[in-house]
């Protein structure tokens, strides 16, 4: 008799709370399965309500709703049992499950032990943490008895039994996307069942699900320390499958050298099991015309490439989920609104592949938001044309201290990407505001150049500053009214505050920082840099050289003899690469100021670049001093991309 099955593992674009959608993509993914032939279908973490509820998991009907749609996804199993995360209530405990079913009907519910509580996640504000080897019985409700033809399924920490030992291992997950996060979670799954034997199925969410988090897909299956299939880390398609079919006699063999058989007979806790042997993981007859999965190689990308395809994608399903048209971006012809638009722009080309691929979502979305400038059924040609419907920038500059070389560059920059760009100035409203405080006072603020104090240079920054956030909430309202689009409506807009500013608490409140959305907002400047200079060469925007050689300065005080003379670098007193390499010692090695002194004073800072201890030693104070009196502006940061 053959040892051969199929197994699949499912990516979905699930919503918070999307009820209806969620559980059609569930269902979508089943049929996909069952035509691939497999036994067997993983899909993501808490994939009937969607993993980004945050306190809606407090609210009595999300169990409610998860119960309903889960009778909906059991009456479309046949011969194939899923595991499906939802959420649950037992005891009057809030539970993070899983739902293993065949035929339609419940085997078992199994909680979740371990909470994922650190970093982006607060499994344990919502849920609590089931104990290990903990098996009881749950009591369905009246529509579930009758579904199930019994009131009772067991729930706990247990296993599915087909035969002797576990050979299928399963997880659900809910992992979010970070820089070089990939390769770590591949070493993990391959690492483990190199050591044990297995098979092991990975299933995880993807897309956007409401929140700042973008779940990066990359479904696998993994035999014996060997990938057999890898699903697309970044992907347009709301609904991804990937299947292999795996020897479970690979797995037994593995596991049965003498000397580890020898040890294995020793007498140890056992597991609660179901019994479920009547159903056969296997193929009931030797078929020939089925072939094993060969090993696939494994798909990394390029961290610059994972910048490009993240935050552009994430971009997009906050798009078309907030009934919005567009984007507005102040353009300030700096590296990091630069940075933003690359992403937009990243997105258009991304979107078109998927439109001459025949993407039957995306052509629909995309001809919902950004065909309404045009004739009915169009479909664009060119990223740039979609762009040019989708994305709109402003230069809000200064008469007096703006200079020619940042207006030329977002221009450029604009048309080389095919944005709706504007080019204005807002000097009058900045006269205004400044002369409403000279009435009320009788005193007249000037520039430091000008002979004016720190306190004065300060506010008639800030005024400029905080005047290009309202225009562009403005604009963000009206352009689509202006150009006419059918139906009108408003635009997301968008940030380009770094990760390095927001530590060092270098920007103004409620100025362009103070956005909808900030697609770099965890990203460091230094990485930044980076993806300009590899979207240089591969999107093919030889514009953006001149913003790699540009001083980074804000041009919020006059220009003296035509030409910036404030640098950022300078003002903060540290550089960008310093507050990367600060900040994540700060964040990742959880290091305070003394730690984090030595750890410097001992590392490169001393023996490459040559620096004094006292020199280190005043870098570390002024960033831990500057991180400390600006916390209250990270209370209003913009919503951003993790």
């Amino acid at each position: 008799m053959s040892h051969l099955t199929t197994v699949a593992a499912c990516s979905l674009n699930q919503w918070a709370l999307d009820w209806e959608g969620n559980t059609n993509r569930i269902i979508e993914s089943i049929k996909v399965a069952k035509k691939a032939g497999a036994k067997l279908r993983v899909g993501g973490e808490l994939e009937i309500t969607g993993y980004d509820c945050l306190d809606h998991f407090l609210e009595n009907e999300t169990y409610h709703f998860s119960l309903e749609m889960l009778g909906r996804i059991l009456d479309e199993y046949d011969c194939i049992p899923p595991t499906s995360l939802f959420a649950e209530k037992y005891r009057n405990l809030r539970l993070n499950c899983r739902i293993l079913a065949l035929d339609g009907k419940i085997l078992l519910i199994r909680p979740k032990l371990w909470l994922a509580n650190d970093g982006n996640y607060r499994e344990n504000r919502y849920f609590t943490p089931w104990r290990e080897g903990l098996c009881e019985d749950f009591i369905l409700p009246g529509s579930m008895q009758r579904r199930q033809g019994a009131v009772r399924v067991p729930i706990g920490d247990m296993v599915l039994s087909t035969a002797d030992g576990v050979e299928v291992f399963t997880n659900s997950s809910a992992s979010h996307h970070e820089l070089r996060k990939l390769d770590k979670r591949l070493a993990l799954i391959l690492e483990a069942t190199r050591k044990s034997g297995g098979i092991y199925i990975y299933a995880n969410l993807k897309g956007g699900g409401g929140e700042r988090l973008y779940y990066d897909g990359s479904s696998m299956i993994v035999c014996n320390g060997t990938v057999k299939a890898q699903g697309s880390q970044f992907s347009l398609d709301d609904v991804e499958v990937v299947t292999a079919t795996v020897d479970l006699e690979e797995v037994r063999a593995y596991r049965c050298s003498a000397s580890r058989g020898m040890q294995a007979v020793r007498p140890t806790e056992q597991y609660r099991r179901i019994d479920v042997t009547a159903y056969s993981m296997s193929l009931q007859s030797d078929d020939f015309d089925v072939k094993l999965s060969p090993s696939c190689p494994i798909r990394i990308h390029d961290p610059m490439e994972e910048l490009a395809l993240g935050p552009a994608l994430w971009l997009w399903d906050y798009l078309r989920r907030s009934s919005l048209v567009g984007f507005v971006l102040p353009l300030s012809g700096g590296i990091d609104s630069c940075a933003t638009a690359v992403i937009v722009s990243s997105m258009s080309r991304l979107l078109i592949d998927e439109i001459r691929n025949g993407n039957a979502q995306v052509i629909s979305d995309v001809q919902r938001i950004a065909g309404a400038y045009e004739k009915e059924n169009w479909l664009p040609q060119s990223a740039n044309a979609l762009t040019k419907n989708l994305f709109h920038t402003l230069y809000l500059g200064m008469a007096a201290q703006s200079s020619k070389e940042t207006r030329s560059r977002a221009k450029e920059l604009a048309k080389a990407i095919g944005s709706y760009h504007t080019d204005l100035n807002i000097d009058e409203v900045f006269k205004a505001q400044k002369n409403i405080f000279t009435i009320a006072t009788g005193f007249e603020p000037k520039f430091k150049v000008h002979g004016g104090s720190m306190a004065e240079n300060l506010a008639l920054q800030n005024i400029q500053a905080r005047t290009r956030m309202v225009t562009t909430y403005e604009f963000s309202q009206l352009l689509p009214t202006i150009r006419k689009r059918k139906g009108g409506g408003s635009c997301l807009v968008l940030g380009s505050a770094n990760a390095d500013e927001a530590i060092r608490g270098y920007y103004t409140r409620y100025d362009c920082s103070s956005a909808d959305v900030n697609p770099i907002g965890g990203i460091s400047k230094t990485d930044l840099k980076r993806f300009i200079a590899w979207a240089c060469t591969n999107f093919d925007l030889p514009i953006l050289k001149d913003f790699l050689a540009a001083t980074p300065t804000a041009e919020l005080e006059p220009l003296e003899g035509g030409y910036v003379q404030s640098d950022e670098e300078a003002d903060m007193g540290l550089l960008y690469s310093d507050l990367q390499v600060m900040g994540s010692l700060r964040k990742i090695e959880k290091m305070g100021p003394y730690s984090m002194f030595k750890k410097l004073v001992q590392g490169e800072w001393t023996h490459s670049k040559g620096m004094k201890p006292r020199e280190v030693a005043m870098k570390v104070k002024r960033f831990f001093h500057y991180y400390a009196v600006n916390r209250h502006k990270m209370s209003t940061l913009t919503p951003s991309y993790h």
